[in-house]
This record gives structure tokens, sequence and C-alpha cells, in this order.
């Protein structure tokens, strides 16, 4: 009875979805900043239709309707009464009943289809459990109510239940087993989550995290647990806590190994493997295992590079003096999710950090709001903002906005770092100017794996063959007639320098640099030069035909933010927003991330991250941090000012974590 998934429990109307296919009250309402009186219902606008809101307005005070207060501002009472109306008006519901009576007419039923779409379920009002379900209450809520809460609210409201003894016999195991679970989610800073979100809305972070609440949960014991970056998403202060999970796990009698490069997980291990001492084929080497230390000798440092970080010999270095700034852009009245009503100004030409413990809103200002208000005021359309009521300040001095995220830097598999940068068409330029090209009549376009003429016929330039196995997952093979090189024998026969078009794509960045730069020809040095940016960010090690889907998020991340760095510089100022860009970074590559924001800011760029890497935030020109807590409890701004000014901030979780980085 209480499952959406079993029959007897869903739904009847919606079986046990939520929504249904109706009127969606965001199409209906699509500004909700707006009043009754400023025409926020969009069905009621036009000359013919107006008159249902004229009707509302002319008898408002009859039954004390407030038309001049924002549709966000409305009580739930006040909302519903809008659908269903009274006897001095009628509601949404009879304005799309007319609707419905008049659908012979054509301009009738496309009048109903811009409304249309999916909506809450009217039956359950999106509880996706049948009536019957929600008679039964505990403490005065039904099931719904407690899945509707944040993990945090459920916890305290479980802990204050007042049952008789019967009650309290019969439900003795299950409030243990609840209460151990809630406490284990809320210890790995989850607390502001709650239990019916769609689990396709997490993030990998969160998704690991309840993944490895479950395992304690189940207490078992003997087994390996492998985490990749547990750390993602997470503030300092939430770290700690997940340190404390991962020990209970090996107390236990567990084994936990851990990819990681989080400072504070590092130290907490009791054995530290690490892998180097750099990237690519200059790693692969064991160079150090042991305990984690803080003042390791001077030979262990020289070995390795996360005991040099972690003593203090190297360091990402704090900046010489803070940028000024006297141009702004605001967000005004940010009020989406959790955020409350907050005015926020972000700097130009300078490293914003936004901060803020897990949950507390930071992407939800700077995605959901920042990006896409941005964006359409720039380019005239784009996804709806957030709920806000403005954006306003200096925006006619930023031409362009960009998203970088840890989304994949191509649609498909034939999207490499060569191709992505245009370097590909320099290489493609080059193979096509030599003696053996022309004399075959090879241009540019027989050097490419994306068109018929010089690729493989038979893997169409894949260089792998695709299987598909259909129950199981497709199986990728070799291509027998290539074998694996992609381009047809003929074309493979053109060289430069000894070097086929195979051969060149396979270097590393690094390999294809000490290739290409000092050459005589033009176009050669251009391609040592364009790939520079790569190495750069760190990426020397990747090759140039390595396809897109096997790089990570980071890698990608930092591909995209290679490819501004490699344009030259433009009259324009762009805003680049970042998504936690240290995620998978060692502080070798956050060094190297720092040097390349810093020379987007040079060329007269603005950037805002939102991370809780807080060697980044110590580097920041101008910090905004959210808070003071997660979910409910967060959504302000409590802070905004320079670093050293926020770590003097007394009970601040960001000051906190930030005083061990700064010395003043």
């Amino acid at each position: 009875l209480f499952s959406f998934n079993n029959p007897l429990g869903a739904c009847p109307e919606c079986s046990g979805y939520g929504k249904v296919l109706g009127i969606d009250e965001n199409l209906v309402v699509p500004d909700t900043s707006l009043s009754v009186y400023q025409e926020a219902i969009a069905a009621w606008r036009g000359e013919t239709m107006s008159a249902f809101k004229d009707k509302l307005i002319l008898n408002a005070e009859k039954f004390g309707f407030p038309i001049h207060k924002p549709y966000y501002q409305l009580s739930s009472e006040q909302k519903l009464l809008l659908w269903t109306g009274n006897e001095y008006f009628e509601g949404l519901n009879d304005f799309f009943k007319v609707l419905d009576e008049n659908k012979y007419k054509v301009q009738y039923r496309i009048m109903k289809s811009r409304y249309t779409g999916k909506s809450v379920c009217p039956s359950c009002r999106g509880a996706r459990l049948r009536k019957e379900a929600l008679y039964v209450k505990v403490g005065g809520k039904t099931i719904n109510d407690l899945l509707e809460m944040n993990i945090g609210d459920l916890r305290v409201f479980i802990r204050e239940l007042n049952l008789d003894e019967y009650d309290k016999k019969v439900a003795e195991r299950a409030f243990k087993e609840l209460s151990d679970r809630l406490d284990y989610i809320c210890s790995v800073g989850l607390s502001y989550l709650t239990l019916n979100r769609p689990s396709n809305t997490l993030s990998g972070g969160e998704s690991q995290r309840i993944n490895l609440v479950s395992s304690l949960g189940s207490s078992l014991v003997g087994s390996l647990y492998v985490l990749d970056e547990p750390s993602i998403g997470l503030h300092p202060r939430d770290t700690d806590r997940l340190i404390s999970v991962i020990n209970r796990l090996r107390d236990l009698g567990n084994t936990v190994l851990i990819v990681e490069h989080d400072e504070e997980i590092i130290l907490s291990a009791d054995q530290l493997i690490d892998i180097g001492p750099f990237a690519g084929v200059h790693g692969g080497e064991l160079v150090y295992q042991g305990k984690a230390v803080q003042n390791a000798s001077e030979e262990d440092c020289k070995k390795s590079l996360t005991l040099a970080f972690l003593a203090g010999r190297e360091k990402i270095a704090l900046p010489a003096r803070r940028r000024d700034w006297s141009c702004s852009i605001e967000v005004v009245g940010a009020y989406e999710h959790n955020l409350r009503e907050i005015d926020v100004k972000f700097p130009l030409r300078v490293l914003t950090a936004v901060t803020g413990v897990s949950g507390s809103g930071k992407s939800t200002l700077v995605k959901d709001i920042l990006y896409p208000a941005l964006y359409r005021r720039i380019h005239q359309l784009g996804d709806k903002p957030g709920a806000h009521k403005e954006l306003r300040g200096d925006l006619d001095r930023i031409t362009a906005v960009e998203y970088i995220d840890q989304n994949p830097i191509g649609k498909s598999t034939r999207s490499n770092p060569a191709t992505y940068l245009k370097v590909y068409d320099e290489i493609r330029k080059l193979y096509s100017e030599q003696p053996y090209a022309k004399a075959n009549g090879y241009g540019h376009s027989h050097f490419s794996f994306n068109i018929d003429g010089g690729r493989c016929p038979e893997c169409q330039g894949e260089g792998v063959i695709k299987i598909e196995m259909q129950f199981m997952a497709d199986v990728q093979m070799v291509c027998d007639s290539c074998h694996g090189k992609r381009f047809k024998e003929d074309i493979l026969e053109v060289r430069y320098k000894d070097k086929n078009i195979n051969d060149v794509l396979n270097m590393s960045v690094e390999e294809a640099i000490d290739f290409f730069s000092g050459q005589k020809e033009a176009t050669a040095r251009r391609i040592a030069e364009k790939l520079g940016p790569l190495k750069a960010v760190g990426l020397s090690y990747v090759q140039l035909g390595q396809s897109s889907s096997s790089l990570s998020g980071g890698e990608s991340q930092r591909v995209k933010l290679a490819s501004f760095l490699s344009k030259e510089s433009s009259s324009g100022s762009i805003l680049f927003i970042f998504d936690e860009p240290t995620t998978g970074l060692h502080f070798y590559d956050i060094r190297k991330l720092m040097d390349a924001f810093n020379e987007l800011i040079a060329r007269g760029h603005t950037i805002v991250v939102v991370e809780h890497n807080m060697d980044v935030v110590k580097c920041a020109d101008w910090i905004i941090d959210l808070g003071p807590d997660a979910g409910d409890a967060g959504g302000e701004v409590v802070f905004a000012g320079k670093p050293e000014d926020l770590v003097e901030l007394k009970g601040n979780h960001t000051a906190r974590a930030l005083e061990k980085k700064i010395k003043i």
C-alpha cells in the first residue's frame, strides 16, 4: 500500500509517476516574479482572454486576494483559489474547460496546446500513492510529508516523535534501522536532500556517497570498497564527516581503497600509494608507499610531488595582491529553490569564488540563474533562467558568457583534442602539402577520418568495428582492414619527417610539440603553438587522436579551457563560469590551472568558479559565501569580500577551512 511501484499502492490516475499530461503550471505562469495585475498568467493575456483577469481584479477586494503580490509570494491557498475560482470569478480550471468545450475551433486547440505538458497529478498532488495510503499518519504526517522533508529535518522529527508503549514495541526495529540510516546520510553531508528526489538529478559525488551509506547500513564485513574521489562536491566541513564514515567502514573489518586528491583524506589514510612522478609516459611508477606525512624527508619529496606539496616544499602560492575592480553585474532578488531573494554582485575582470557547504545554493545561483540570464541577455534566446527579479549592472561590458562544465568535448567518439582545438586542420594541411600527396592529388579532405576519400571504407575512419550483441553491451573490435589506423594504406604512405598521419594522432601533446616546434614549415610551427595551451593546463600526456569519450570530466573541462587560451585575444570580454574545475586534479595540476585562469583575466576576461578547494578559494580576488548551512538552512549570502576578510568571520564553515591556507 505504501509503495508507488506496486499496483496496490500506486495512484490509479498517474500510475505512481506523480505527474500526468495536462495543464502545466510553469507554462501558465512562466514568470512567477509578476503579479496577477502585471499579467503573470500568460493564458489570460490578449484582448479576448484578459476578460478572465479583469473579472478577478474587479472582485479581488471582496475576498481579499492580493492582485499586486508576485505569484511566487502567494500562499498555497491563494494559488489554489486562482485555479478553482469562486462565486466572483472563473478560475483557471474553468478557463481551460471553456477551451475544451470549444476545441472544435482550431485557435482554441492551439491555445490549449501552449499550456499542456507534464504537470502534477491532480489526484495524488505528486505523492504518487493512492489516497488510502495517505490516510495513514504518524505524528500527524503522511508518508509523503516525510518524503518531502529534507533528511536533516526528518532525522529530528524521528528523534522527537512521541509514541505510546505499544507503538514503540511494534516499530522498534524499523525505527532503529531508519534512525541509523538517516544518521549515516547526514554524516556524509547529504542532510539537505529529500528522500523523494529523483536519482537522475543527483551529482556523481552525491550518488557515490549514497552508495557508501547503503553499504554502511548493510553492515557487511570482509569486503573491499573502491571509492573514486568521494570528496567531489564536498565542502571541507563535510569532508571530515566523510572521513569518519570511511573509518567506520574500515573498523567493521573492511578494506577501503580510495583514489583521491583531497589533502584531508590523503592525510587520514593509513597507507598512501603515490603513482608518478608525473603524467603519461613520465608516470606509471610507484614513487612512494607508506604513511602520508607532512614532514617527509627531502629525498622523499624529490621523488613524490604529493609529499612535496603536503610538506610545503611545493605550494600553490597566494597572489602578491588582490585585483581591484570597479565594474560588476548583479543578480537581484534570486529566489529559485532555497535562495532567499538574495542580491549578489559579481565583479568583472577578476577571479570570483562562490563557496558554501554542499546544498547551500551555489549551483542554483550560478548555473540556474546567472548563466542562463546573462546568455539570454546577450543572445536574446536560451533556456529560461531560475527565479529572480532582474539582472543589472555593467552588462554591456560582457560580450559572451561560457559555462565550462565537465561534459564530453564532442558529441561523437570521433571528436578528440586535436579536432576540438582546430589543430587537426593544420595537421591535414601540412600533410596535403607533402610531395607524395601533391603527386597523387591528395587534398585536405583525404586526411580526414570524418568523410570519404582517404579514410578506411571498412570502419568509416573509426579504427574499430562495433558489433551489436543485442541483449549485452556492444563489443568493439579493431578493424581488420586498417588495423586501427583509420586510413587507407595509400594515405598512410604520405610522410612528414618519417611520420604518417596515424603516427601523429598517436603522439602525446608533449611529443607533438617537440616534434613540430623548430621546423622550417610555418604550418608545423603553428601546430606546436596551438598545442601549447594543452600543455599549459596539464594535459601534455593526452594523445592528439584520443577519443573524447575516453577523457575524464576534469580532462574535458581543461581541454575546453585550453581552446579559449589558444584563441587570439579579442576586444570583447567573456565571463567564464567553472563548476568545480579542480575535480580530479592533483595539487600540481591545480597550480597550472591557476596560471591559466590568470592568463584569461590578464586578457580582460572574468572568471567565476563554484569551488570547495581552498587552494583555489585562497587565490580568488572576491569570495561570495552562501549558507549558513544546507537546504532550507541555506540560501543566504553570509559573506562577500576578500579572502583575508572572510577568515575573520567567526563561526563560518568556509572561514575555518580557509584559515589553514592563509597565513595573516
